[in-house]
């Protein structure tokens, strides 16, 4: 794998100038069809690394499944709460990356984004540590949150075993975000889609035929991410990633002050979106009799996750295409793009909304063999499909402010969309007036509309000029402070 590997995009300084106030014309058309076709370039491999990677842990859950309600519920808390907890604070802190690293080499400073990972490296392997006692004290943690006490051992069970997964993902994102912010990501792709193939075949082997439960699910799982991360990193090493790459060096602890503020600023922003669904399937584990609906919530999100995986490679893709285009001061080329990638992704949204209302009475025993908690599962799939319509839209804005370096704000937008509106919307719903599941959830689509309207409007009221001039004066000081 080397320089082929790279998508023949155009250089970000040599990107056509837009005139995006013209009418629908022929000129327009054309000028959309070019730049849906950088995106899909982008977002193509990035969809499918994306979904490889959620599937890793998704089929994991779908092997759980069959070995039992209790194993299913445990590796599904595992999977949503103590995994997705740590998976929204690593890729949040290493979404700082996107910013600096996009705007880095959308303005030729190819030699920072080197350096920019290492940095990334110091710091996100810190927060492991400082992660890492959630995984330890698991069971009291979700006790006292009022998870059922029979699925709070057993999922703590299962995260003592998947710790190695918490460190895989503190080396994986900033080499993620490296490799996204170039471009090359058919890189990422065969290697995620490579390692799902031999995950899958050892997840039945070692769960199904040699009949290992969740300790074969922890080895495999464990050991899928490990292979990602080494696949990755070899490549980096081997090619120098076109002079990205340039090895190790001291100057990774340098300016770690002014990276961790935007790192956790990226880290706040994310996880309020990540934690939210993780909130949904800790309230409905305070339901009388949980483990049904907890059973069921967890498919919904399975299934959520998985067309959450469309959103986020439009996520990565138009980061990467605002931060190169700020960074390279192309600001009407920005905008365009923005524009290109929201009509696109809600044409897709439509389409999964359609796929799962037509598919509601069948896909729950994909995943279960209970006919209880697929008929739970049948009831809520109404929510589900709204939820997979505005989770198309959402993931792809967050993009365009990770990409134009607005993390900070767009973090105040997350608190009061989601908790300050939609949780205790929820849990008056879900609790007060007894609507169970339904409630909750409804409370939950409140925040992400709310979110999602607040969002639309900072964009359309963006001055992209003005974002352009920040993006070069921000390469200029974190770029300057590195070639001292």
């Amino acid at each position: 794998m080397g320089k082929d590997n790279t998508l023949p995009l155009l250089n970000p300084r040599e990107s056509p100038e837009l005139d995006v106030t013209k009418p629908a014309s022929k000129v327009w058309a054309k000028e959309f069809g070019e730049e849906s076709r950088r995106l899909w370039q982008l977002a193509g491999p990035a969809i499918f690394t994306a979904i490889s990677q959620y599937s890793l842990g998704a089929l994991t859950q779908t092997f759980s499944g069959r070995l039992g309600e209790l194993e299913l519920a445990a590796v599904s808390v595992e999977n949503s709460v103590i995994s997705g907890l740590a998976f929204g604070v690593m890729l949040g802190m290493g979404s700082a990356l996107e910013t600096l690293c996009g705007q880095a080499y959308g303005a030729g400073q190819l030699r920072m984004l080197g350096i920019y990972m290492q940095r990334s490296w110091v710091i996100l392997f810190t927060t492991a540590l400082f992660i890492l006692p959630i995984y330890i004290w698991a069971p009291p943690i979700l006790s006292f949150f009022g998870e059922a006490p029979h699925i709070s051992k057993a999922a703590g069970k299962f995260a003592l075993w998947m710790i190695p997964q918490l460190f895989a993902y503190a080396a994986n994102f900033p080499i993620q975000k490296f490799l996204q912010s170039q471009r090359k990501v058919l890189v990422m792709a065969w290697i995620s889609g490579v390692v799902l193939v031999i995950h899958t075949f050892f997840s039945w082997l070692l769960i199904i035929h040699f009949k290992w439960g969740l300790v074969g699910a922890a080895i495999t799982l464990n050991t899928s991410w490990w292979l990602i991360v080494i696949g990755q990193l070899l490549y980096i090493l081997i090619t120098k990633s076109d002079g990205a790459w340039s090895g190790f060096s001291w100057l990774a602890f340098k300016d770690l002050f002014g990276f961790v503020k935007l790192s956790l600023a990226s880290a706040v922003m994310l996880c309020l979106e990540f934690w939210y669904l993780m909130v949904l399937v800790v309230v409905t584990g305070l339901l009388p009799n949980p483990l049904i609906p907890v059973d069921a919530i967890s498919i919904c999100m399975n299934i959520e996750g998985w067309t959450a995986m469309i959103s986020l490679g439009f996520n990565a893709a138009i980061s990467v295409r605002v931060s190169n285009e700020l960074g390279a001061g192309n600001a009407k080329l920005a905008k365009f793009s923005v524009i290109v990638v929201s009509i696109t992704s809600i044409l897709i949204g439509i389409v999964c909304m359609i796929v799962v209302l037509a598919t509601k009475d069948s896909f729950p025993h994909i995943f279960t063999s209970s006919e209880a908690v697929a008929a739970e599962t049948t009831k809520i799939a109404v929510l589900l499909a709204f939820t997979v319509l505005l989770n198309s839209l959402q993931p792809v804005l967050s993009g365009v402010a990770v990409g134009a370096g607005w993390q900070s704000l767009v973090a105040y937008v997350n608190i009061a969309s989601y908790y300050i509106i939609g949780l205790p919307m929820g849990l008056v719903l879900g609790f007060t007036l007894e609507l169970g599941v339904q409630g909750i959830w409804g409370g939950m689509i409140a925040g992400i509309c709310l979110q999602t309207l607040v969002l639309i409007g900072i964009i359309y009221y963006t001055n992209w000029d003005k974002e352009a001039e920040q993006a070069e004066s921000r390469v200029q000081k974190w770029g300057g402070s590195a070639q001292d």
